[in-house]
């Protein structure tokens, strides 16, 4: 049976050696690199091309996100498994929409990983089993009567919510990209999209609006 070559991308060198002894236990993978950056990550999966990358999000140097646009820039066929802690809803979107194939928690990861890097390298597409639910209840859920104006836990996404915060706060696009994994341009979409949102022109209308959903802390 032929092995499902994969490379592990983790910043921290005991999580990839514990994935990687993990995946030892199954005859069917085969650890062919690791990288600690997503600069790494990129020229790895390039010059290994590797049946499977599993990829997380928080790395130096280059967004998970970016990682994953930068590796389907050059036309990299790889099917790309993102192993994270983050579990908010349009950041998964986000995620997905540049070219990831999978996605699963890794608080979940014990007991979905090898499922997911089996289905993703098959062509299939995998999602963590409490993240689809999420979804689907979400999808459900969302009628034109939800968004209420006045309410903006059902006007903004929870992605939003926290953009507005840090904006709120006094953080710099450049900040809030840190903080939030995401890149620069992102951020400034996510506050073209809340700003359109909430029917609001200045920065100053959006804290305002920040300070009275009490929203500063949340």
């Amino acid at each position: 049976m032929k092995k499902i070559r994969i490379i592990i991308a983790d910043d921290h060198a005991v999580l990839r050696s514990g994935l990687k002894a993990l995946l030892h236990c199954y005859s069917q993978f085969e650890v062919i690199g690791e990288a600690g950056t997503g600069l790494e990550a990129v020229n790895l999966v390039s010059k290994q091309q590797p049946d499977v990358l599993i990829l997380d999000l928080s790395m130096p140097d280059m967004s998970g996100v970016d990682c994953i646009k930068e590796i389907r820039s050059r036309r990299v066929a790889c099917p790309i498994l993102v192993l994270t802690m983050y579990d908010d809803e349009e950041f998964i979107k986000e995620v997905m929409r540049s070219g990831a194939n999978g996605y699963v928690l890794k608080r979940s990861a014990d007991t979905e990983l090898m499922e997911a890097i089996k289905r993703i390298s098959e062509g299939k597409k995998y999602l963590n089993e409490s993240i689809s639910q999420t979804l689907i209840d979400t999808l459900l859920r969302t009628t034109n009567e939800e968004y209420d104006s006045d309410d903006p836990y059902k006007m903004l996404s929870g992605r939003e919510r926290e953009v507005l915060r840090y904006l709120a706060q006094g953080y710099t696009n450049t900040e809030i990209a840190e903080k939030l994994f995401i890149s620069p341009k992102t951020v400034d979409t996510y506050r073209s999209r809340i700003m359109k949102k909430l029917n609001v022109s200045k920065k100053s209308e959006l804290v305002n609006y920040a300070i009275r959903h009490k929203m500063m802390g949340t």
